[in-house]
């Protein structure tokens, strides 16, 4: 074709005409089908066509409402022709008609099984089939324990378009094998089956001796030209290319992962009853919930879903459209299937964006428009045109953040921010086991956030926030690992007496509550604590606790939206705040300062006790603690490599939307010099045999009388260490052994002062001192082990 052929198909109005003309047998676009769908070109060797639905949400985003609508009206169609349509078993095919069956199955109140390309490990076939032209052939059908699939009831096969209808004749086979059934049902969206095809598939019906009854929206006959292939690689020449993005600056990006229980399944691979669809529905609605809070701005908002996960994206964006008028919300979801895109009027695909499959790096996926032709922004960029074409995208996806990287990073030039909402997948952070803690904390690993240390520390004298920025994570070197560890050997005892007594200590004051304790970390030096009282309890008491770790943030506070996460499946009385030690009192403050503004917000609040459950209180801050001696818990020794790889946390605005988790990285890549199971292990270990080898000691110290009111005396030492040794800035003291490594690790020491009676125990920090050429001075009046000095920077 010449250049000037070219250019005059591009300027045609009616692309999906010049496709159906080339390939279709009569070549119409009648109204009735115009109205369903559009025709575009494949990029499929087998297939010469695509049919691009303007109803379903996979090759073009679709208002959820008017999802649900079509498939409401193919449901009435169905129940037309079945006796009693809610005791049949709905199967829908993968992965285009996944959501459209279910919304089907919904209507009528029945069962429903979806087909999958993804077969779940470990649970047995049923049945497997092969669709001959599909891009990817192989369906597998594995339904639960749950679904009854073995009563041989009439069943309803639903998928968005027959073409010959010949695989599911080959589905029906397949069942017939098993026991003859009254009856099928084969609706789809479109009937697009010629006069040969219907006679071969009543033919085969025949044959079979079973009864199969044919519904669909609209019924339009598209037989293809015998050389149809040939012409349509012809055609694909002849296109102009694919829309170009858009080049605005990325939007940013906000994770969700713990939004979704992992008990509710997401979609149908395994089946679900009508009981357990409501109860998706349910869980639906409250991630929306979410999502109305969290998306900032109004105007279009697309929901996406991934492959075969269509349904649960659709009922979230139905239920985000009905709590949020101003968003203007449509839905689609990606693909495994090429399509040929064209940046041409009328023609179904404009854009592709390609990426790699989230469930599977090494396959290419695809997401066609993913912006509506007919909401493009105008071509001259006029004022009307948006900066970017969404407010939001809001990726529902079962894979965690990092495996749709790709995705995520060609979504974000097309919205203000895009929102993934990881559901059905348990989130692997951090280095400790999941049933050991639930981590409430937003996954930053992806973001560049560390400083040196003399940046941070210029940052925050002049005024910014330490948890805007972080450390940098460095591998401890031989000799300081071997100091680590032989500090452990000695302190393990004594650190499994002081988590059991701290244990103790918080079931009794549960008890008079009546309610089981909830752990609640504050991370990240309570974590460990929290996992070593959870293991006592365990072993002692053969009792399980919850146990939580979420972010508290001197200045800002805890994160309300990781307690609001735990306050959904536990009372207020029932929490206690876990940290490692005290230094000065100062989270202890603000967890009290936290708990005051959250109650004057929430009247049901009261029973929320402010009061830190630690180790070792030598601040006198609390009358929850094992100790109030000063000495080192082995996990102050190393950062982020005794602390399940977890960084410090993080709370920036540009970073934690509204409805996010302040946030943390993962640092996977010092797994090697992972010190977090070896501190745990070496403590736990005198948890054995019910942690027998302690509970004289245990016991004799919960007899000892000890005087439990915070007497504060940390901020009297501080004020006093302020005036002599001139700092006019209390926050560059940090006293005690936790601290004092803290300042030795990551900020930019001065000096430390020791008491001369007690250097046993704080070979670590003389190391670490050394190490950097910081003085060391003898003060015989301190109230701690050791102290740290910050120096003065400028700014």
């Amino acid at each position: 074709m010449s250049p000037t052929e070219r250019s005059d198909l591009a300027g045609t109005s009616d692309l999906a005409s010049v496709v159906a003309g080339a390939l279709v047998v009569d070549g119409a676009m009648d109204p009735a089908l115009e109205a369903l769908a559009g025709l575009a070109l494949r990029d499929n060797p087998r297939r010469a066509h695509l049919v691009v639905s303007r109803v379903l949400g996979k090759h073009l985003p679709v208002a959820p409402g008017r999802m649900r609508a079509s498939a409401e009206q193919l449901a009435d169609l169905v129940r037309g022709c079945t006796p009693d349509a809610a005791s049949t078993l709905v199967l829908g095919f993968c992965e285009t008609a996944t959501g459209l069956g279910h919304a089907v199955a919904r209507a009528l109140d029945a069962d429903y099984l979806s087909s999958t390309r993804r077969p779940v490990p470990g649970r047995e076939a049923w049945l497997s089939f092969e669709e001959a032209h599909s891009h990817a052939t192989s369906h597998h059908l594995q339904p639960g324990e749950h679904l009854d699939v073995a009563t041989l009831r009439p069943v309803v096969l639903v998928d968005d378009e027959l073409t010959t209808g010949a695989t599911a004749l080959d589905v029906i086979a397949r069942l017939e094998e098993r026991g003859h059934r009254d009856h099928y049902v084969l609706a789809a969206l479109l009937d697009a089956r010629g006069d040969d095809a219907r006679r071969v598939f009543e033919a085969r019906v025949r044959e079979m001796g079973v009864e199969v009854r044919v519904v669909a929206l609209v019924q339009r006959p598209l037989a293809l030209v015998p050389d149809a292939l040939e012409r349509a690689r012809a055609l694909r020449a002849t296109l102009p290319p694919a829309a170009d993005p858009p080049t605005s600056a990325p939007g940013l990006l906000r994770s969700h992962h713990d939004w979704w229980p992992l008990e509710v399944p997401v979609d149908a691979r395994g089946g679900l009853r009508p009981e357990q669809t409501a109860r998706l529905l349910e869980e639906a609605d409250r991630v929306a919930a979410r999502l109305a809070r969290a998306v900032v701005g109004s105007g279009a908002t697309l929901v996406l879903g991934a492959e075969e996960l269509m349904f649960l994206p659709a009922v979230i964006g139905e239920h985000l459209a009905e709590r949020r008028r101003d968003l203007e919300v449509v839905a689609q979801s990606t693909t495994r299937s090429p399509a040929v895109a064209a940046d041409v009027d009328g023609y179904a695909i404009r854009r592709t964006l390609s990426f790699a499959a989230p469930d599977d790096p090494a396959r290419i996926a695809f997401l066609h428009n993913v912006v509506d032709p007919a909401r493009r922004p105008s071509a001259d960029g006029g004022p009307e045109a948006p900066a970017r074409p969404y407010v939001a995208i809001v990726l529902v996806v079962d894979a965690s953040l990092p495996a749709c990287s790709e995705l995520v990073a060609a979504l974000r030039p097309f919205a203000d921010a895009v929102h993934v909402v990881s559901v059905g997948v348990r989130r692997a952070f951090g280095s400790y086991a999941a049933e050991e803690v639930t981590w409430l904390l937003s996954d930053l690993s992806h973001e560049q956030l560390e400083l040196s240390t003399e940046q941070r520390e210029r940052a925050i004298q002049g005024g910014v926030s330490y948890a805007e920025m972080l450390p940098q994570e460095h591998e401890p070197d031989d000799a300081y690992l071997e100091l680590f560890h032989r500090s452990l050997e000695r302190s393990a005892r004594r650190v499994a007496v002081d988590t059991a007594v701290l244990a103790e200590l918080l079931l009794r004051r549960h008890a008079l509550r009546g309610v089981e304790p909830v752990l609640v970390s504050l991370a990240r030096a309570g974590t460990p604590v929290g996992i070593l009282a959870r293991r006592y309890v365990r072993a002692a008491h053969r009792r399980h606790l919850s146990h939580y770790a979420m972010s508290i943030i001197r200045g800002r506070g805890l994160d309300e939206v990781a307690l609001a996460r735990v306050l959904e499946h536990h009372p207020p009385a029932a929490i206690a705040f876990v940290d490692g030690w005290t230094g000065k009192g100062a989270v202890q403050q603000q967890l009290i300062a936290s708990r005051e503004r959250l109650v004057a917000a929430r009247g049901d609040l009261a029973d929320l006790d402010p009061e830190l459950a630690v180790l070792a209180d030598p601040g006198g801050c609390t009358s929850l603690f094992a100790t109030r001696e000063d000495y080192l818990v082995p996990s102050a020794c190393l950062n982020a490599t005794v602390s399940g790889l977890v960084s410090r946390t993080v709370q920036r605005p540009d970073l934690i939307g509204p409805e996010m988790y302040h946030g943390a990285k993962y640092y996977a890549e010092l797994a090697a010099v992972d010190q977090s199971a070896a501190f745990l292990d070496a403590v736990s270990a005198h948890f054995a045999d019910g942690a027998a080898a302690i509970a004289d000691e245990v016991a004799t110290r919960l007899a000892e009388p000890v005087v439990r009111t915070p007497t504060w005396a940390g901020q009297a030492e501080v004020r006093r260490l302020a005036e002599r040794h001139g700092v006019d800035d209390l926050h560059r003291i940090k006293p005690g052994v936790g601290e004092t490594s803290r300042v030795l690790l990551r900020r930019a020491p001065w000096k430390v002062l020791v008491h001369p009676d007690r250097l046993d125990g704080l070979d670590h920090v003389l190391a670490l001192a050394a190490s950097r050429g910081v003085a060391v001075e003898e003060d015989d009046e301190l109230v701690y082990a050791c102290v740290g000095l910050v120096r003065a920077v400028r700014p």
